[in-house]
């Protein structure tokens, strides 16, 4: 894959509640919640919201564009939200 495949400039634009009640879980219930998560969905939501890594690099990592891990991650914050009484 080359570099111009990758969206570099995408940000995120995930819906500040959601991400504001995933950030306050504690690790262990982090973790626990993403293993729960669609197969499809682990590997994004580890390597930002647990290993904090960048969008650009768990994108390249991923071999996916940055609009689709943002996607991923919408959906993946949305499910452990849920699972936790909210959303």
């Amino acid at each position: 894959m080359r570099d111009d495949d990758f969206d570099l400039d995408v940000t995120e634009h995930a819906d500040a509640h959601l991400e504001q009640l995933v950030a306050a879980l504690d690790r262990p219930t982090l973790e626990a919640s993403i293993a729960a998560l669609p197969h499809d969905l682990v590997a994004p939501a580890t390597g930002v919201l647990l290993q904090g890594r960048t969008y650009s690099d768990v994108s390249q990592e991923l071999g996916v564009r940055q609009s689709e891990l943002v996607r991923a991650l919408q959906r993946a914050r949305t499910i452990i939200a849920r699972a936790h009484g909210a959303a």
